[in-house]
């Protein structure tokens, strides 16, 4: 007896092997979790590490979870690497340049977005004046 070439291969239930990577919710929630950190975020952590007493953002102890012990660490993209090539090479993509650009940016407040849409906390002189 030959192979059956149907849907099911073997016992394992109806999907084909890539079958993952067509769902939109699969991808939405891969993409989340391997989101990068958002600039106003970095700004806040470098931020805190400037202030005094404070420890630097880029002191890690070695620890084996994080590539490369911990020790090579990008401040601006928040992301480990495995040696000190990965990171020199990190430095000079396209990516690091404007995450870069982006941080030299004044941050966005409440204030600026309240001010975008329209809600304004200014008194303006009356239109009819007594």
């Amino acid at each position: 007896m030959g192979r059956s070439k149907g849907k099911n291969r073997g016992s394992g239930g109806g999907r084909k092997p890539n079958a993952r990577s067509k769902l939109k919710k699969y991808k939405r929630a891969c993409w989340l979790k391997n989101r990068a950190m958002d600039t106003d975020q970095i700004q806040d952590e470098i931020e805190k590490a400037a202030a005094p007493g404070a420890k630097p953002v880029d002191a890690f102890e070695y620890d084996d979870e994080l590539p490369g012990g911990g020790q090579f660490f990008c401040i601006e993209t928040m992301k480990h690497f495995a040696d000190a090539k990965g990171l020199a090479d990190h430095k000079k993509s396209r990516y690091y340049k404007r995450r870069c650009k982006d941080l030299k940016e004044e941050k966005y407040t409440q204030e600026e977005a309240e001010r975008a849409s329209g809600m304004t906390k200014e008194k303006l002189p009356p239109a009819h004046p007594k």
